[in-house]
């Protein structure tokens, strides 16, 4: 079979189970997550308890993911969860939902455009003395990120999957070390820690470590055999993603003493220094610059991947006609060119008006958009959740365990922590900016928005909107074909 075939299709065949992995755990950035996501959870959440927290939510997960892999062996689609919602929900549900991925993926883009460009101007300053404006670095790592994704997603997944080994590597050399010099306190995981301090702020938290992992079905038409791919990707980013920020998190808070673990966390919360003062400590002052370096890698492969993914829900609704055709073209190596073009050129237009505005990077930019790209993911995976615990009962599905309690549990976690993020908006953003604090309003206008335009496209488009599940159903019987014949 060719692995490209047509102007509107993607390349067939160009990922394994380690490139699916490497794309979506890049997206997670596990530096970045130690360096910022748990110190917030350790002074914010439940402190010395912040280990369990990451475990809490890597099983929710894991129970969702067990009916997430059972409807990725039914459906193979490039629009992910969008894809999910319109099998389970209906068409004007994976409208509301497509929405939601598509603004949250893109903000999520112009986040990445002013925390790489941020940290780019302040290590490279320190360790240089070359200081450039954090917008000029921004958009040039956009320009490259923009350039790589374009090579193929084949070649973002290797520059990714070495990226990725690099980061986790000095994270175990950390772990490693505070292992052998201090050892790790169990104390982390009794019920008086793990249930100290803010236990749903540590969860909330913890569960934004996480984002990135529902990628995995937005690269199904781009996988080798997507039907067992998808899933085992899926159960290996979690179970990896929970790993990696659980054991570090707990090499922290054993570092700093369990008792004392909150407090020094927020000690450290105005200058964000809690790891990098850790692995002065740990590890000298040469890994620690190491840390710094490997940090700008972490937040490019971010950025890297985000864009890969935000680019594939624009093609897939350009393909869908929802929003205009051309976004769906790709080139000769089954990129999508339009789309890939677009979501770089939104970026960094946005990323511009954020710097004529005057806004502070790391204060109002880095807060707005990560933010809401948090949030928007959040209700993404609470939908994607519930569609497939719907869309087995209408197929009266007698696998239980697989298809309703495990999901509806995963369902019920994920929902938990959606409404903890709606209610805590100021937390997951990192700043009380009441314009910030209101933008979770965009995504009540997305369901609202998605609601009038299924209404629209049933009365004066019926062919686009009866397309939107058809489409998925016309590509699954390929797929099925295909693996049955290979």
């Amino acid at each position: 079979m060719s692995e490209h075939s047509a102007p509107n299709e993607l390349r067939r065949n160009a990922l394994g189970v380690a490139g699916i992995v490497f794309l979506v755990l890049a997206a997670v950035a596990p530096l970045t997550g130690i360096i910022v996501v748990a110190s917030l959870a350790i002074a914010l959440g439940n402190g010395g308890g912040t280990p369990a927290s990451f475990f809490i939510v890597a099983i929710v997960l894991l129970l969702f993911a067990i009916g997430y892999g059972q409807m990725s062996k039914q459906l193979v689609n490039a629009g992910g969860f969008y894809a999910f919602v319109v099998k389970g929900l209906g068409r004007t549900g994976g409208l509301v939902a497509g929405l939601i991925a598509t603004l949250g993926y893109n903000f999520f883009v112009v986040g990445t455009i002013g925390t790489s460009g941020f940290f780019m101007q302040t290590i490279i300053a320190d360790l240089t003395g070359v200081n450039i404006h954090w917008l000029i670095w921004g958009l040039a790592s956009i320009v490259v990120c923009f350039v790589l994704a374009r090579i193929g997603v084949d070649f973002s997944s290797k520059i990714l999957g070495v990226c990725l080994v690099l980061e986790v590597l000095m994270l175990v050399v950390f772990d490693i070390s505070v292992l052998v010099q201090t050892g790790y306190d169990v104390a982390a995981f009794s019920p008086e820690w793990v249930f100290s301090g803010s236990l749903p702020i540590g969860l909330l938290l913890a569960a934004t470590g996480f984002l990135g992992f529902e990628a995995t079905a937005l690269f199904s038409e781009e996988a080798k055999t997507p039907l067992r791919t998808i899933p085992r990707a899926t159960y290996i980013a979690i179970t990896a993603i929970g790993l990696i920020l659980g054991v570090t998190t707990w090499a922290v808070v054993s570092a700093t003493g369990v008792a004392q673990a909150q407090q020094t966390a927020i000690d450290h919360l105005p200058t964000g220094d809690l790891i990098f003062s850790l692995s002065q400590q740990y590890l000298g002052g040469p890994l620690t610059t190491v840390m710094m370096i490997l940090l700008l890698v972490s937040l490019f492969a971010a950025m890297l991947a985000f864009h890969n993914s935000a680019t594939r829900y624009l093609f897939a609704l350009g393909r869908a006609r929802v929003l205009p055709r051309a976004l769906a073209r790709t080139g000769a190596n089954g990129t999508p060119k339009i789309a890939g073009l677009v979501q770089a050129a939104f970026a960094a237009i946005m990323a511009i008006v954020f710097f004529l505005a005057g806004a502070d990077p790391i204060v109002t930019l880095v807060p707005a958009m990560l933010g809401f790209g948090t949030l928007s993911v959040l209700i993404l995976q609470g939908l994607a959740a519930l569609s497939i615990v719907v869309a087995f009962r209408r197929q009266r599905d007698s696998r239980l365990w697989s298809t309703l309690i495990a999901p509806g549990i995963g369902f019920l976690g994920i929902a938990a922590i959606s409404l903890l993020a709606i209610w805590n908006f100021d937390v997951v953003a990192g700043s009380q900016e009441l314009w910030i604090r209101l933008l979770p309003l965009l995504l009540a206008a997305a369901v609202v928005g998605g609601i009038g335009y299924g209404a629209y496209l049933k009365r004066r488009k019926p062919e686009v909107y009866g397309g939107l599940e058809t489409d998925l159903e016309k590509f699954n019987v390929h797929t099925r074909a295909t693996e049955v014949v290979e």
